[in-house]
């Protein structure tokens, strides 16, 4: 008879059931036609059973060292276990002991990315959405900056805080920092870019203006038809290297003026949808936490992660507008989500 290595779910409930019977393991190993050391191996294994867990000591935290612990945790939002202990100088105390003791006074949280909304921008975000209604939305170019770094977005990292406290914002970096800038668009069912903004460079509003001259304008815009020209909307968020008076005078120049060019209500990212479009190529290019070495390595990532999104994902995104107006509508200025 032929040696196999696993027995299956049938023949160990056989063995089983032979044991009941009387039946010795070479009795067995010829019923089932199976090697007798296989068998006995099984059932020296089944009668051996767990090994009962021995607990170490662990160290006892003092009420004292406990208040430390809750101011520290207090004054650390997002921060891990290990930092809030070692700042409190408490050494020795198990990662599940820490966590345990945080949980009676802390929750693990993300940090908010978007800012609390005021009474103005919702008011604004309802005046936007109502100027809108009538709005042909496949006529608008929606842009936007993404930074991506080496190690994972901002935003992402998780740490404890203090029950009754709220998450402190962390927005995503745009203008300063490491990492990569890219800039992008997306109309109708077309991705336009992305574009790498230059290492080193910060965006204020002549480099910006020099920036969409060199890639938006030469690459793609030019290209068009005047009638396509005349027609597309161009909208870009609040950020002040786009809204200063030098770059709406620039853009001005390149007939992108008046009526063509969006107004945009203040802290109001999900109502942009390429900012879904930068959470899909996010969660392409840092799939399983894939980190990067170098800033060209990363670029080619999000390059690559742009190509992957087809005209049918993007169509999706734009054509999502007329149904975001009338949720802003309903929730009365407040954020829809994305």
């Amino acid at each position: 008879m032929g040696q196999k290595k696993d027995l299956t779910g049938s023949e160990k409930s056989k063995i089983v059931r032979y044991l009941a019977e009387g039946c010795s393991s070479l009795k067995i190993a010829k019923l089932l036609k199976r090697d007798h050391r296989t068998i006995k191996r099984f059932i020296q294994n089944s009668q051996q059973g767990r090994k009962k867990r021995v607990d170490k000591p662990r160290r006892k935290i003092t009420a004292h060292e406990l208040r430390k612990v809750k101011r520290a945790a207090a004054k650390m939002p997002l921060a891990t276990s290990l930092s809030i202990f070692q700042s409190c100088n408490i050494t020795g105390v198990p990662k599940s002991t820490r966590c345990a003791i945080l949980r009676d006074m802390a929750k693990v949280r993300k940090a908010e990315r978007r800012p609390p909304l005021n009474k103005t921008h919702k008011l604004k975000h309802q005046d936007w959405a109502k100027k809108c209604l009538k709005t042909d939305f496949s006529k608008v170019l929606w842009t936007d900056e993404m930074r991506v770094s080496l190690d994972g977005p901002d935003g992402w990292a998780r740490g404890w805080i203090g029950k009754g406290q709220r998450a402190p914002v962390r927005l995503r970096h745009q203008q300063v920092g490491g990492g990569v800038l890219v800039w992008a668009g997306i109309i109708k069912d077309e991705l336009v870019g992305p574009f790498r903004v230059e290492d080193g460079v910060k965006l204020n509003s002549q480099s910006y203006c020099q920036f969409l001259e060199d890639t938006f304008f030469k690459h793609w815009y030019r290209k068009k038809s005047a009638s396509f020209k005349k027609n597309m909307i161009f909208m870009q968020d609040n950020a002040p290297s786009h809204a200063s008076k030098y770059s709406t005078a620039w853009l001005a120049r390149k007939g992108v003026k008046e009526e063509k060019l969006m107004t945009w209500p203040p802290c109001s990212p999900d109502l942009n949808p390429i900012e879904n479009l930068w959470s899909i190529i996010e969660c392409e290019i840092y799939e399983e936490g894939k980190p990067y070495t170098s800033l060209n390595s990363v670029w080619e990532a999000v390059v690559a992660a742009a190509r992957n999104v087809d005209g049918e994902q993007i169509k999706t995104l734009t054509e999502s507008m007329d149904g975001r107006l009338l949720s802003v509508l309903a929730k009365k200025g407040g954020y829809i989500g994305r």
